[in-house]
């Protein structure tokens, strides 16, 4: 199967694929486009963010971060699903789980994160309580604003998992003793070390969104076991 993914930034997402990959036991070709693919640290510092606007943190392909608002990207996004169609996948993975207007479209299967996430969520808690980690300090209100619409009660830190590892130190001492009943890694660049650490500080179950993503998609290129013959 031949399968198209999408990141924000820029693309090949090396730190998402060498978690999930393996997910796939090489039934699948994966295709990357990046809506910052091209584009120099110059013009990237014009899509800063502005008051009301959505806030998007994603990765340069030199491992650094940058935040900008999706306004900015969202036809830069419609040309790499096209792009990606042309390459004949059979579906697209978005790398990012942020929300993505309707507008965006596709003739192939386009899966977000957080539609996966938003339906899950609710399933995995019993009191209905969270805790959420989003990249940036940015991220917050806008995170509070859309996790209360799915769960009763959320509690959100900030932690980049493009930065120094104190951050999701301190994001970890911070729901050290949380009452939530799952901490959700809100952002594809959240590791499979970064799930480990906060498993291990908090004792509580934890959503990463990159291996959600790819164990759903993966079903689609699982053949299943052969028929024996009567």
């Amino acid at each position: 199967m031949k399968i198209g993914a999408i990141t924000v930034g820029q693309s090949p997402r090396i730190d998402v694929t060498a978690d999930i990959m393996g997910i796939f036991d090489g039934k699948a070709e994966l295709l990357e486009r990046g809506a910052l693919d091209g584009l120099t640290l110059e013009q990237i510092a014009e899509f800063k963010p502005e008051e009301g606007d959505y806030v998007l943190v994603s990765r340069l392909k030199d491992g650094t971060s940058v935040t900008f608002a999706e306004r900015y990207i969202i036809p830069r996004l419609a040309c790499a699903i096209k792009e990606l169609e042309s390459q004949g996948v059979d579906l697209i993975m978005m790398f990012c789980t942020g929300k993505f207007p309707d507008t965006l479209a596709s003739k192939v299967p386009l899966i977000y994160p957080c539609e996966v996430l938003d339906r899950m969520v609710p399933l995995l808690t019993a009191k209905s309580s969270i805790a959420v980690v989003t990249p940036s300090p940015l991220q917050i209100e806008q995170s509070k604003e859309k996790w209360s619409k799915i769960v009763k009660e959320v509690k959100v830190v900030s932690g980049t998992p493009y930065g120094d590892w104190e951050e999701l130190k301190e994001a970890v001492r911070q729901l050290k003793d949380t009452e939530a009943d799952l901490i959700v890694l809100d952002c594809i660049g959240f590791s499979r070390e970064m799930k480990a650490l906060f498993t291990s500080g908090t004792k509580k179950p934890v959503l990463l969104p990159r291996t959600l993503l790819a164990r759903l998609v993966s079903e689609l290129t699982d053949p299943g076991i052969p028929v024996r013959d009567a």
